[in-house]
């Protein structure tokens, strides 16, 4: 264009000064503009060729763009297609699928998909990611297990194994038939179909003790989840069979269970206003089962997940574990959390401050895999004119893990809620301890400031209470730290002793206790005591071990509480201490 320009420059100056009877144009031409001469010579100038967008390259209008992301969603096929649709249908939230079906792309869907799983990963600086891992060989196992005409992970004990893994305990009835039930489903004999009960000791986001019922009413394998546990009964249509307690006693009719339109259909019965009572939390229970765990404090899993730096003041703060045994394969692990009220921040409304703290923490393997998880949210709410003198004391929270023996870490994180910035983490690895049968053991010696018996409807349940015993163990300030008690106050201390021997001839048991405290300063003894195990209870095998001493009889200083057991029938012998101080 830039040679054309100038040989028409040219072309002009020569016309313009050998034929001075044409008229040139003045006016040069532009790069883009055509110069050439008309029929009479005259040089004419044509406007400029216009160059129009390249239609690939043009920027899209909003609902261009729309209907290009809708008609790329609709061609979601293939790898991507079976990743949403089956690989991960049963952890996926609903936004996550949401923003992946509405990636424009394969390549925003493959760092989509890599991103879902490191947020997943709970080593996420491993190159290897366990969730993964173990998230695909569930699906394989499931194909293998649970295929009923159709795959595997299709079916509902496929959902619940892929969702939460193996449960720790199965009910299997493969062949149904004869079915005594338990009292809370109407007691009586009937027959059933095909059904299976898993027991999880725990699922995160949805509790303890979780039971989940499949049955298997077409007889052809594919078990289905229900809610419903009269759905089981092989003879619930048939009048006259299979009758429940009540329908046997002639209190109720069959007819009855059918009238009631309540969730289930199992007939009145001893309990069957409890069952009633109950049916929104199945509800609520079965819907938390099916739909993938949230994180209720997503700030604090990322402290926890992440090696994120505090930017304000720590939160600091004490925890204490206990292990006492509640089965062979499961010990409860109570965590104490303790607070100074005045690294609390408070709010005053109304004559009231209310300081607010939320606590998250979970539990994993050493192989980082996380098998519980919880979270809480703690008010410590006091008169405003008593803020000042509150700010000296603690506040106590109190939570008890059931664990498999075994090496776990225990992470916990905390947040003042009225001032965001101030994050508290602890983090430590603890061995739960495993109690054999034939070796004499204890549960952790746990010093209290509170002991006491509680009602019948309390017992096992509630804070701080193991049994029925309402305990509130004393935390120290670091774990190298003796409790603090003082003088006006009563040092409890609480055990139990497993695995007592019995005499084969006697049929009880021989064992002392001895309990001792110690002056550390001194080393004299101000307390020795003993007793026998047979007075406590002869014939058992396990003794739970509950004294209260006053202090007000010591002078301020370190000491340290002793509990030996000398067994007489297999002739062990074990002895748990903790030191403790007293302050005027």
């Amino acid at each position: 264009m830039q040679v054309r320009y100038f040989l028409s420059v040219v072309t002009i100056l020569a016309l313009s000064s050998t034929a001075p009877g044409v008229r040139a144009q003045t006016a040069p031409a532009q790069p883009d503009q055509q110069v050439r001469q008309d029929g009479s010579g005259t040089v004419v100038q044509t406007p400029p060729i216009e160059e129009k967008p390249d239609p690939l390259k043009r920027r899209l209008s909003d609902g261009q763009e729309k209907k290009r992301r809708d008609l790329t969603k609709a061609e979601l096929k293939g790898e991507y297609k079976q990743w949403l649709n089956e690989d991960v249908r049963w952890i996926i939230t609903d936004e996550e699928a949401k923003a992946f079906k509405s990636l424009a792309n394969d390549e925003e869907r493959d760092q989509f998909i890599e991103q879902f799983w490191l947020r997943r990963n709970p080593n996420p600086e491993s190159p290897e990611n366990e969730f993964r891992d173990e998230h695909y060989a569930r699906i394989a196992y499931a194909n293998e297990h649970f295929a009923a005409g159709k795959p595997g992970w299709m079916t509902d004990r496929g959902h619940i194994y892929i969702a939460f893994g193996k449960a720790d305990s199965i009910d299997s009835h493969p062949s149904g038939g004869n079915y005594d039930r338990p009292m809370e489903e109407g007691g009586g004999n009937t027959s059933t179909f095909p059904f299976e009960v898993w027991h999880y000791r725990y699922l995160p986001s949805v509790g303890d003790n979780i039971d989940i019922e499949f049955v298997d009413t077409c007889m052809c394998g594919d078990y289905h989840a229900t809610i419903d546990r009269s759905e089981k009964d092989a003879l619930k249509n048939v009048p006259g069979a299979g009758q429940t307690l009540y329908e046997q006693m002639g209190k109720s009719t069959k007819a009855d269970r059918f009238s009631g339109g309540g969730l289930e259909q199992l007939g009145n019965g001893p309990m069957s206003s409890s069952n009633q009572g109950k049916q929104f939390d199945r509800l609520d229970q079965f819907a938390k089962i099916m739909a993938p765990p949230p994180v209720k404090f997503a700030d604090l899993d990322e402290f926890l997940g992440t090696a994120k730096v505090l930017t304000g003041p720590p939160f600091l703060f004490d925890v204490r574990t206990d292990y006492v045994k509640l089965t062979n394969d499961t010990v409860m692990v109570p965590l104490t959390l303790q607070i100074r009220n005045s690294d609390v921040t408070y709010k005053t409304k109304d004559g009231d401050a209310t300081g607010t703290v939320n606590i998250l923490g979970r539990v994993s393997t050493m192989t980082h895999h996380i098998v519980r998880t919880f979270e809480d949210t703690v008010n410590m709410e006091t008169p405003a004119d008593l803020l000042e003198k509150s700010k000296s004391g603690v506040h106590v929270w109190w939570n008890a893990l059931d664990l498999p023996p075994g090496n776990y870490k225990i992470e916990i994180a905390i947040k003042d809620v009225n001032n965001p910035e101030h994050v508290g983490i602890w983090r430590r690895s603890v061995l739960v301890p495993k109690y054999d049968d034939d070796r004499l053991a204890s549960s952790s010696l746990i010093l209290a400031d509170t002991m006491e018996r509680v009602a019948s409807k309390d017992i096992g349940a509630g804070s701080f209470v193991i049994g029925n015993t309402k305990i509130r163990p004393r935390v120290p300030a670091t774990i190298s730290t003796p409790v603090t008690f003082h003088r006006g106050q009563n040092l409890n201390f609480w055990m139990q002793v497993y695995n007592l021997g019995i005499s084969d001839t006697t049929k009880k048991n021989d064992a002392t206790i001895e309990y001792q405290v110690l002056d550390l300063e001194t080393n004299k003894q101000v307390l020795d005591s003993q007793e026998s195990a047979s007075k406590l209870s002869s014939n058992a095998d396990q003794l739970t071990l509950e004294k209260t001493m006053p202090l007000a009889s010591l002078q301020p200083g370190k000491y340290q509480v002793t509990i030996k057991v000398n067994d007489g029938v297999s002739q062990q012998h074990i002895a748990e201490s903790a030191p403790f101080t007293v302050e005027q």
